[in-house]
């Protein structure tokens, strides 16, 4: 037998717990109830391995902004909250299905600079989409929105793009984004608006048509910080820019973030909390991760 023999004594049965209201007695002593609670919870769960970690994969490589210096901040965010195991790839050129296949969730940092030799090829453009459709998630962070010029499917999947005639934005600045969907995964719980620091932001993108994106926060552009000559027209004295949308592609979600130029910019609370729950809601269609204090 493994082990020293267990004496007679200790090896009877132990006083049974007794459940009484609103308290519980063990061996004539007063236990509250809910501190049994906790203990039996404990122990159903002791033992159980932790939920596995969602993997994810960033790509990056190539950026008109620097991404060296924004994709270690990416991977920091997304490990500190427990919930991902990251990857980085700098060369997506070339990639097939099997690439992404280890992955729940792809997060874009890239822009090819209209640069046809800086294109990932066929293959793995194909790759990427069936990825999505198959019901895993894509974050496509900042400028990433501006990659791929001329691909549709890539709009498509995008919800809104800076294109040629479409986007600009004002020196960066100080801004406040509003939350409009209150309900949704990503900002269930948020407060009505949270700050964004010394970042750039987005405006007259080319969208899709209405209903094929879903807008979760914006942000007011106010057409009174650009200089003479710097702004594509635009009416009024201002007008609020989505910062946050998430899109339905195939049977997969794709969540957008125009937020984060730079590692300065990526410190805001708000950023950094989308950017994550963003990514797990897009792997899983779920968020369990919780929002810091104040937010």
């Amino acid at each position: 037998m493994w082990g020293r023999p267990v004496p007679a004594a200790a090896s009877q049965a132990a006083p049974a717990i007794r459940l009484s209201s609103p308290n519980t007695r063990y061996n004539n002593r007063v236990f509250p109830r809910s501190a049994l609670l906790i203990l039996l919870a404990a122990a159903a769960t002791f033992g159980q391995p932790p939920a596995p970690k969602i993997q994810a994969l960033i790509i990056t490589g190539q950026n008109g902004h620097d991404w060296r210096a924004t994709t270690p901040v990416l991977r920091k965010l997304l490990e500190d909250t427990g919930r991902f195991e990251v990857r980085v790839t700098e060369e997506f050129r070339g990639a097939g299905p099997e690439t992404l296949a280890p992955y729940g969730v792809v997060i874009l940092n890239y822009y090819d600079s209209n640069r046809p030799e800086l294109r990932w090829g066929e293959r793995a453009d194909a790759a990427l989409l069936d990825f999505v459709r198959s019901g895993k998630g894509v974050v496509v962070y900042h400028f990433s929105t501006a990659a791929f010029n001329g691909w549709p499917e890539y709009e498509r999947l995008c919800g809104g793009n800076w294109r040629p005639q479409h986007g600009h934005h004002s020196a960066r600045h100080d801004f406040t984004v509003k939350i409009i969907d209150k309900e949704h995964p990503v900002t269930r719980g948020m407060q009505a608006s949270f700050p964004e620091s010394n970042d750039e932001l987005y405006a007259n993108l080319q969208w899709q048509p209405e209903g094929a994106y879903h807008v979760l926060a914006t942000a007011w552009d106010d057409h009174v910080r650009y200089k003479a000559g710097e702004k594509q027209p635009l009416p009024g004295p201002g007008l609020d820019q989505p910062m946050l949308w998430t899109v339905n592609y195939g049977t997969g979600r794709v969540f957008v973030t125009a937020l984060g130029h730079d590692p300065d910019a990526m410190k805001s609370a708000g950023f950094a909390a989308t950017l994550t729950r963003g990514a797990e809601w897009a792997a899983t269609g779920g968020v369990s991760i919780p929002l810091p204090d104040g937010l």
